[in-house]
């Protein structure tokens, strides 16, 4: 990916979207050529020179220092994840000629298998281990049971880890039945978490070989892809409509492996006694008579 191109891109989308007002700053006349920030206004908040910042909006992030870093961070009002990023591609700008080259030949993805075996021994939960590439690279019964319509999709690649946002821009009918109403969320989501790996590996094969296909196959993957939105997937709640058990709103938590980098063990849960509870309950037996093991 273009790093400089990535990076422009992403300031001049987060100065684009805040007001003088929001900035806390007079909006002098009304007929202003921009629809949010003035790059000299950027500068002001950021206590740099405008010729400085001009330089940061064209790309160019080397020798940057992280007081810099966060003094943008504050003047473009960025969240976790937005600075997180900034950081991510500060630090790939900066990388040497050698960490570029391992980036680029960097193998796919493996589980080891002490995570299976944790994944296998988690019987009543679905659970699942993804990469930053939306890759998942293991499941246990239930967690291969909850995303059946992904694991059964036309669009998987043979012999190659289900891809998360393959099946939501690829396989779209069946993607939309199985998220429901909030598909277009979930698909957003997704693309902001493939955005936050391509600041963390731009060099990636893999990752740009994806974007690629999914740019060139999906419009609304280039629509959602052009906004530079990233996200953090740490928790939250997720609701599917499963083709033989229905409607299952399930919390997550998503735990980063320390050893494994780059790797997530994402686990779903329902409230007690819930409907919900009860569907994962259905579920969990749909599974032990249809589904053989994991894979």
């Amino acid at each position: 990916m273009d790093l400089k191109a990535e990076t422009a891109e992403f300031l001049a989308s987060r100065r684009a979207r805040i007001t003088p007002d929001k900035a806390g700053l007079p909006a002098y006349g009304g007929n202003r050529r921009v629809p949010g920030l003035r790059r000299e206004e950027v500068a002001m908040l950021a206590g740099v020179s405008v010729d400085y910042y001009t330089r940061l909006e064209r790309g160019n992030l080397r020798g940057v220092s992280e007081g810099v870093l966060e003094s943008l961070a504050e003047a473009l009002q960025l969240d976790d994840a937005e600075r997180s990023h900034l950081f991510d591609l500060s630090r790939s700008a900066n990388a040497s000629g050698a960490a570029r080259s391992r980036a680029r030949r960097r193998a796919p993805g493996r589980l080891r298998p002490v995570v299976q075996r944790i994944l296998d021994s988690m019987e009543t939960v679905p659970a699942l281990v993804r990469n930053g590439r939306l890759d998942v690279l293991g499941a246990n019964l239930l967690g291969r049971a909850l995303y059946a319509p992904m694991y059964d999709s036309p669009e998987r690649v043979a012999k190659q880890p289900v891809n998360t946002a393959r099946f939501h821009f690829l396989d779209t009918g069946a993607a939309q039945r199985f998220w429901g109403d909030r598909w277009e969320k979930v698909a957003h989501d997704a693309v902001s978490i493939l955005r936050s790996e391509a600041g963390r590996n731009p060099h990636d094969r893999e990752l740009i070989a994806l974007v690629g296909e999914l740019s060139t196959r999906s419009e609304d993957f280039r629509r959602m892809w052009a906004s530079h939105d990233v996200r953090l997937h740490r928790t939250g709640t997720k609701v599917f409509h499963h083709p033989a058990v229905g409607r299952l709103e399930l919390d997550y938590e998503a735990l980063l492996l320390p050893v494994d980098s780059g790797l997530q063990l994402n686990v779903y849960t329902a409230v007690p006694g819930s409907l919900s509870d009860d569907g994962l309950k259905l579920l969990t037996s749909w599974a032990a008579t249809t589904l053989v093991a994991p894979s």
